[in-house]
């Protein structure tokens, strides 16, 4: 209680002393540093289980244990998500963009800490995804749990998500910039340029939080020493198409395998079957082993050797042949090691994991050009960075965060011009084939649907049960035209639906059905409204989505439709109550 007082006294004071807009700022700075804090502890607790469990035993032995790892790791982060936070893990982001598009902006309280911890023990254990999206989603609730405590309205409180967002990635990459540019192209749907302030804010306060207190840690430490030449474009114009491709495949084989996984229905099996799965993946590949981060670093400093030195089975091989087939077979793998590891239950996202294949394919690229000697030799870190980007860009649909994300991450500002060739291409070749990003096709494998266009926004937060009409007065079926002339006497609309003793829809009269009959005394007698009744032109469901709603007033030509759920008669919809509404939202979102 007196916990409420102190909110409601500062909320009157903020009134009277603050604007909305400069409340807004103060608000980004400090969600800033709270996602910063929640990187910064997310990373630590992953290092600290990743010393815990393999500092100390035999490196002939790892191997073994990282078959046991990952299993023990989904096994923990499911458990916990389901029965300590009431949280299932996956992936998140596409949750906050439903989030935004259906809900207001209302994340759960509990999405603030429930996914750094599964997360970290996922990734701990050897999981084979990123902390990216996790922690996007801390910082998402955050903003939006900062804004339901201020009292903030939808369109301030998607701000304050985007600022969460923004702040999570500029901490956790060290990319104030890559931070910004993520919030805008993947979170936020419209932005305004006064809003593009608390984003900044909240980056750059995120950044800093992260420097105080872990200092520069960077993912990467590499320098540029190769200038880019104009006689590489080629060569990146076949790479951008390479990692278009790459990312239709690393999207359709994700999504494939969680498919498969979620056809075992019992979350055992789920666990059983894909940490068994991922454990045997890990123990002949190592290097899937966790984020990858360390590989892409291998790769970047053109040693490709310390790879093979974590495998039992060819820590010797220097065959450079070699090296491409097993980095090729890695390059496969990946993908599904990271749809094993969220599929079966465990909690991170696909970010790390499509920088990892970016990597991989970039290098395999320059690697087997100079191998083999084709035109002028190539450096292979410039196209493994290069190549990180286009995968991104193309799985995720955000080509800008991607350049700018590795540009920042890497200190390779030199490199903007082949970021953004391949980049561009990327997107296009894998937008050519697929026009939805990897988000959006997670949220249409679950039955989910996020506008396109402003007016699918605003009709999307329509309600049908709020705008259902119930004063239709209703008939038995059994009933004479009599009954139906003296119903006419009462109500006021010229439909009347036909509902049996069941309260189930049997069908339609109209005015016009009767109008040449009604004052007939012989047919008010004989005639039964059986006899009259009809079809409608269509059925809406409660749980219908607005836009299918106006394509079925569109393609039917009616003005007024009924609502029937599990053949139960609940009220008609008509087009007017549906323009009233949406002039009302349309209003109210320009004045928020």
């Amino acid at each position: 209680m007196a916990k409420t007082d102190i909110i409601t006294r500062f909320l009157i004071w903020r009134l009277r002393n603050l604007s909305t807009k400069n409340f807004t700022l103060i608000l980004s700075g400090f969600i800033g540093i709270f996602a910063g804090l929640a990187a910064v502890i997310l990373k630590e607790m992953v290092h600290a289980i990743q010393v815990f469990l393999t500092s100390g035993f035999n490196v002939e032995y790892a191997n073994f244990f990282y078959i046991l790892y990952p299993v023990i790791g989904v096994a923990l982060a499911y458990l916990i998500s389901v029965y300590v936070f009431k949280d299932l893990g996956g992936h998140g982001i596409p949750d906050i963009l439903y989030t935004i598009s259906r809900k207001s902006s209302l994340i759960p309280r509990v999405k603030m800490y429930s996914r750094v911890v599964t997360s970290a023990i996922t990734v701990g254990f050897g999981g084979s995804v990123g902390l990216e999206a996790p922690i996007v989603v801390t910082g998402s609730a955050i903003g939006s749990n900062i804004g339901q405590l201020m009292h903030l309205n939808a369109k301030k409180r998607t701000l304050l998500i985007g600022c969460g967002a923004a702040g999570a990635i500029s901490a956790i990459f060290g990319a104030p910039i890559g931070g910004v540019i993520f919030a805008i192209e993947v979170i936020l749907l419209e932005l305004s340029v006064g809003s593009f302030i608390p984003l900044l804010i909240a980056s750059v306060t995120g950044s800093l939080t992260s420097m105080l207190l872990i200092g520069d840690d960077v993912l990467f430490s590499f320098n540029l020493t190769d200038q880019f030449l104009a006689a590489h474009a080629p060569h990146y114009v076949v790479l951008g198409i390479l990692t278009g491709l790459m990312s239709l495949y690393f999207t359709r084989a994700v999504l494939k395998v969680e498919n498969l996984l979620n056809q075992l229905g019992e979350p055992a099996m789920k666990i059983l079957y894909g940490g068994a799965f991922l454990g045997l993946i890990v123990f002949f590949f190592p290097p899937i082993y966790g984020e990858g981060y360390e590989t892409l670093n291998a790769l970047i400093e053109g040693d490709p050797q310390r790879l093979l030195n974590t495998s039992p089975f060819f820590p010797e091989i220097e065959n450079p042949y070699f090296i491409i087939v097993f980095l090729a077979l890695v390059l496969f793998v990946k993908p599904i090691a990271a749809a094993l590891t969220i599929g079966s239950g465990g909690s991170g996202g696909i970010f790390a994991p499509s920088l990892y294949v970016g990597g991989i394919i970039g290098f395999l690229f320059a690697y087997s050009n100079n191998l083999f000697g084709y035109y002028i030799p190539l450096p292979v870190a410039h196209f493994t960075l290069v190549a990180m980007c286009g995968v991104m860009s193309g799985v995720q649909h955000a080509p800008l965060s991607a350049i700018f994300l590795i540009a920042e991450i890497t200190g390779g500002y030199e490199l903007f011009v082949p970021l953004m060739l391949v980049s561009a291409i990327s997107f296009v070749t894998t937008t050519y084939f697929d026009k939805d990003s990897y988000y959006k096709k997670q949220l249409i494998e679950q039955g989910k649907y996020l506008p396109e266009t402003k007016d699918e926004q605003v009709l999307g937060l329509i309600d049908i049960r709020r705008i259902m009409e119930i004063d239709l007065l209703p008939i038995r079926p059994e009933a004479r035209l009599q009954d139906l002339c003296d119903l006419v006497k009462l109500s006021k609309r010229n439909i009347f639906p036909v509902v049996n003793e069941e309260g189930q829809l049997s069908g339609i009269i109209t005015l016009d059905d009767i109008r040449d009959i009604m004052f007939d005394g012989e047919k008010q007698e004989s005639v039964m409204v059986s006899q009259l009744m009809h079809s409608p032109p269509d059925f809406i469901h409660p749980s219908e989505t607005m836009q299918t709603v106006m394509d079925k007033f569109e393609k039917s030509g009616a003005w007024n439709l009924p609502v029937v759920e599990n053949g139960k008669y609940l009220g008609f919809v008509s087009k007017s109550r549906i323009f009233n509404a949406y002039r009302k939202r349309l209003i109210r979102q320009q004045q928020e």
